[in-house]
């Protein structure tokens, strides 16, 4: 009938309707859950947009990580600077701000920077991570071996969006393999939330720990401690496991 309030059941179907009860609850009552929803909803758009404009580029000492992620970056901010209220699509806006902070990064970025690759970077700082602080060397070892594991098994599993997923030996294929990477997923499902956050923006996403910061709200430091926690409790779990 016109005139009628939509139903909770239309709400939820409706798209657009979804979305802008996202935006209400993220703009105006400032819960970053929605944010992170609405992140991950535009993931998609900003890697389409590194893309275009690495296939587009003039040098070729930055890679494709180092592309995506300025789009990531300028997807952060998009989603903090957008005024619902002006009817402008956000997919309009956000190409703009994407496409804007992939630009002025690449022509601020240094040359020590560029020589240093985006998954060099992710990798020195998933390490510094998992090496205990001020523990005894043996521990440190441990951990970081553990660590080095559970993230390749992370990496080779539907939490990871690849477009140019690394080759892997045929060992990786085997039906062991595949069932112990699915324990981990699910073993990563049950992990306190926002340890699940950190382990799928890091290893799905590819999100280095300055930006999962950024998008939780939580200082870089925090992040790598939920990362090295949710790292133990994995190893503890399959432990237990035996």
């Amino acid at each position: 009938m016109p005139g009628r309030d939509p139903s909770g059941l239309e709400l939820v179907i409706d798209p657009v309707r979804q979305e802008a009860s996202l935006w209400r609850r993220y703009r105006f009552e400032d819960d970053l859950r929605c944010r992170e929803t609405l992140f991950n909803r535009y993931f998609s758009l900003a890697r389409a947009v590194a893309a275009r404009l690495f296939r587009q580029r003039m040098t070729t000492r930055l890679d494709r990580g180092d592309f995506d992620q300025f789009a990531c970056e300028g997807l952060l901010h998009a989603l903090d600077r957008y005024d619902p209220l002006r009817g402008v699509p956000f997919s309009a806006y956000a190409r703009r701000r994407i496409a804007g902070n992939v630009a002025d990064g690449i022509a601020t970025m240094s040359e020590i920077d560029a020589q240093l690759s985006h998954r060099h970077r992710i990798e020195q700082e998933r390490l510094r991570s998992i090496v205990s602080e001020g523990g005894d060397a043996i521990a440190s070892l441990s951990d970081l071996v553990v660590g080095l594991a559970l993230g390749l098994m992370l990496e080779g599993t539907g939490l990871i969006d690849q477009a140019a997923a690394d080759t892997r030996p045929n060992a990786y294929d085997s039906l062991a393999w595949r069932e112990s990477q699915a324990i981990l997923v699910g073993e990563v499902s049950v992990l306190p939330d926002k340890e699940q956050v950190v382990i799928r923006q890091h290893y799905d996403h590819g999100l280095p720990f300055t930006q999962i910061a950024e998008l939780m709200g939580l200082s870089r430091g925090r992040v790598s401690q939920l990362h090295h926690a949710a790292l133990g409790r994995l190893r503890k779990r399959l432990r237990a496991r035996g």
